[in-house]
């Protein structure tokens, strides 16, 4: 019985050749899609949980919130003194760990013998590090590996890069030119789904900060385990009050939070993370995405097939008077869908193994079929094959196997087969969720072009970023000097971090006229002269930095030493005052005394997603971490070339490398942007999917129609009114369409655009843009069919009349 199922289900398909492949092509584009996007989702919803201990792995934050804030700020990094301490108070901690982003603090330059390189991902550690976290030791102890000041623990392809084939245990690795490191352990190179991630792992021990205990300039990111069973809020509440039982907060509050391991990625607020986070947000969408693109690919079968459905309204009919029961009937059916949705997933994972090179390049993540666990792929594709020919196959079946024999063989079945308003809501369907995309995709694509275009307040067009990490000043001033004389510089400037990385940690505990407990929270930078003139960023009152303000602070005598601050207008408002009013004021700054000097317009140092917050310029002198180069961008090839010369003119042994200052505030919106990207991608894959279905469905609707076709024509009609005739059929539903899916897409994406303090305002020319392209998409796929039938000769339809 099945091989006669089987045996009519392929002649059927080989018989309807046009119908079978479109079914196909839009269930494979379909599950394809669907198994694309489910890989990213599990590589985004796996992040860290390879970690044994990571049920009891919390990050420490920081939160704090001024008295004159409206809002409460959280910060992924902490002072010295958190894990320490907290080891020591608290029973219910196991462990701790204190991690520093050494290549964010400096241009972290290795070498072994002749190979010097630049090494961006280089972390410091506790030695509890390979305690806490589970990276798998290739060479080396984790227990003892970051045992002393000197240990470095590298990855198996960094090791292959320094060290080839040699056992690289034992060796010297010689970092800026002053630390000799010992390899004291090689681990598998980190996994993409690790928030951690690095290629070289130092000793905290190394750090002169490891010596402190301090509570304030927050440069460390703090790891807790906790003991099995402990209560993770309540522990963040003791070490809230531990923090603030002895200090006058004075309507300033501070606090600390757990955040657990597997949520940091997906749901953390906290700013200055290790890395960019994810978003849970953006993996509702594309889970959402991808559900609704394997159900339009299923509606799009069921479409067809169903509109098949009366001509094989007799041969249905026979069936039965032969003595075909109706479960017979319905096997036959789901036999045939279970062949399509076969065939179509194996296209389907064919097209994605294709797939996966661009979309990991897309993404910037290694995906592949490797992300999946092979019993889970299995499990999910027979999954698949289950659902897909159940959701496509069920309908039709029961629809077909449900006709009456003697109202189809009378030929009288048309109306009962044809399945009008289910064929047409189906269309609608289709078409809402493709105009839905294609407003998704405009607006999207508007406010990411709004955050690029915007005016943040500083020219960072054609700024040259160098890292210049612990070089001297005076040698910093001595480069800057020979550049300055290049074609194409316009100027440079140095300062701690990028204007786009300015870290938090600070706060305004000293202000003339305040209370002796006032504390502003602020985010600060150490900065060169020079620093708002390169930069272009504006002053509304007192006068820039100069060589005196330089001068002053490199007074060896801290009780001598005066810092000169300028804030911007909104730390200056926090504070009570007018740009006017603020100059000349004395503040203290994490103990740094001095004047404010300077009140910059407000410009934004952060994401835009983000509101300006107070920030806090002021000079220094013996620690910058980048040099930041204004060029003219007029053969800037040339430029380049130039300051690469000098550059190892002064640094022989430090690698060039170099940026461009909009490239790091570009990387700020990569999750936007790859969000944007998928949507795009898809959107045009929804509109294929319902123009396929829509194509099918207009060959089936004009060979109904043929012969009133040929009639119209012999009683003169002409080929424009018989195009118009039959794609108005169509038109209208898109134009119902249209008229759902607007208000459904304003809705979401005005909900989505909230995340933005920058955002742009949903105007009406996008729904008209939308709409006017989905009917005209519809229209072309329609009207080849339309012309075909219009141009036909009515002797060959009408003769057998």
């Amino acid at each position: 019985m099945i091989r006669n199922y089987l045996k009519t289900a392929w002649r059927n398909l080989l018989q309807n050749k046009t119908t079978s492949l479109i079914s196909m092509v839009g269930l494979a584009v379909g599950i394809c899609c669907f198994l694309l996007l489910t890989t990213y989702l599990i590589n985004e919803l796996r992040y860290d949980r390879f970690n044994v201990n990571a049920d009891r792995i919390s990050r420490l934050t920081f939160s704090y919130k001024s008295a004159d804030d409206n809002e409460a700020k959280t910060a992924a990094i902490t002072p010295t003194a958190p894990v320490p301490v907290f080891k020591k108070v608290f029973s219910d901690i196991e462990d701790g760990v204190r991690i520093v982003n050494y290549s964010n603090m400096r241009a972290a330059v290795v070498q072994f013998g002749d190979k010097v390189f630049k090494e961006k991902k280089m972390l410091a550690a506790d030695e509890s590090f390979f305690k806490i976290f589970t990276f798998k030791f290739i060479q080396g102890n984790a227990a003892s590996s970051l045992s002393n000041s000197s240990s470095i623990v590298i990855t198996a392809s960094t090791a292959k890069k320094y060290f080839g084939d040699d056992n690289p245990m034992g060796k010297i690795l010689k970092v800026d030119q002053k630390n000799n490191m010992m390899v004291t352990g090689v681990i598998e190179d980190v996994p993409e789904y690790s928030q951690i991630k690095f290629d070289l792992m130092a000793s905290y021990a190394m750090m002169p900060r490891s010596l402190t205990r301090a509570w304030d300039s927050s440069n460390d990111y703090s790891y807790i385990l906790l003991k099995p069973g402990a209560d993770r809020v309540a522990v963040a509440k003791q070490m809230t009050n531990y923090i603030t039982k002895d200090r006058p907060q004075s309507g300033n509050k501070m606090w600390f939070s757990l955040e657990p391991l597997t949520k940091v990625h997906l749901y953390t607020t906290a700013t200055y993370g290790l890395e960019p986070s994810g978003n849970i947000k953006y993996v509702y969408i594309l889970g959402f995405v991808a559900v609704i693109l394997l159900i339009l690919a299923c509606v799009n079968f069921l479409n067809l097939v169903t509109a098949r459905s009366a001509e094989r309204a007799k041969e249905i009919g026979v069936r039965k008077v032969m003595g075909a029961m109706r479960g017979q009937l319905f096997s036959q059916f789901i036999i045939e869908a279970g062949i399509i949705t076969l065939f179509s997933i194996a296209i389907g994972v064919a097209l994605l193994a294709g797939l996966f090179p661009s979309f990991s390049t897309f993404t910037g993540q290694a995906l592949g079929f490797q992300t999946w666990n092979l019993s889970w792929l299995l499990m999910a594709l027979v999954a698949l094959f289950m659902l897909v020919t159940l959701l496509a196959g069920t309908y039709p079946s029961l629809y077909l196997s449900a006709f009456k024999p003697i109202v189809t063989l009378k030929g009288s079945a048309s109306s009962q087969a044809g399945g009008v308003m289910l064929r047409k809501s189906l269309v609608v369907f289709q078409f809402v969720v493709s105009v839905f995309f294609i407003i998704s995709t405009i607006i999207a694509g508007n406010q990411l072009h709004y955050i690029q275009s915007l005016n943040t307040g500083i020219n960072r067009e054609q700024v040259l970023v160098l890292d210049i990490g612990g070089m001297p000043y005076t040698k910093i001033e001595s480069f800057k000097t020979e550049i300055s004389q290049q074609t194409g510089v316009l100027g440079s400037t140095a300062s701690y971090d990028s204007p786009v990385n300015v870290g938090g940690g600070y706060s305004i505990n000293t202000a003339e006229g305040k209370n002796s407990d006032y504390n502003l929270f602020v985010t600060a930078i150490p900065v060169e002269k020079s620093f708002t003139k390169t930069l272009g960023i504006k002053l509304v009152a007192g006068s820039d930095l100069d060589i005196g303000d330089e001068q002053q602070v490199q007074d060896t005598a801290s009780a001598k030493r005066r810092y000169s601050f300028i804030l911007n207008e909104t730390a200056v408002a926090a504070m009570g005052w007018k740009p006017e009013q603020a100059i000349g004021k004395k503040i203290g700054l994490n103990g740094r005394m001095g004047t404010i000097k300077a009140v910059a317009k407000d410009f934004n140092f952060a994401s835009l997603h983000e509101k300006i917050t107070p920030i806090v310029m002021f000079p220094e002198y013996d620690w910058f971490g980048k040099l930041l180069i204004k060029t003219s961008g007029k053969n800037t090839a040339n430029t380049v070339a130039a300051i690469q010369a000098k550059w190892h003119k002064f640094y022989p042994n430090a690698p060039f490398e170099y940026h461009f200052l909009d490239q790091e505030f570009d990387a700020m919106y990569k999750t936007d942007q790859r969000t944007g990207g998928i949507l795009t991608a898809f959107t045009v894959v929804t509109i294929f999917i319902s123009c396929l279905g829509l194509f099918g469905l207009a060959v089936f609707s004009t060979r109904q129609r043929i012969k009133e076709i040929g009639i119209r024509k012999v009683l003169g009609a002409g080929v424009v009114s018989i195009v118009g005739l039959i794609s108005f059929d169509f038109i209208k539903l898109v134009l119902i369409a249209i008229l759902i899916s607007s208000p459904i897409a304003w809705y979401a994406m005005n909900s989505w655009l909230q995340d933005f303090a920058f955002r742009i305002d949903i105007q009406w020319w996008v729904f008209v843009i939308a709409g006017g392209t989905a009917a005209l998409i519809a229209f072309l796929t329609v009207s080849y069919q339309s012309i075909k039938a219009a141009l036909s000769n009515p002797v060959k339809s009408l003769r057998s009349e």
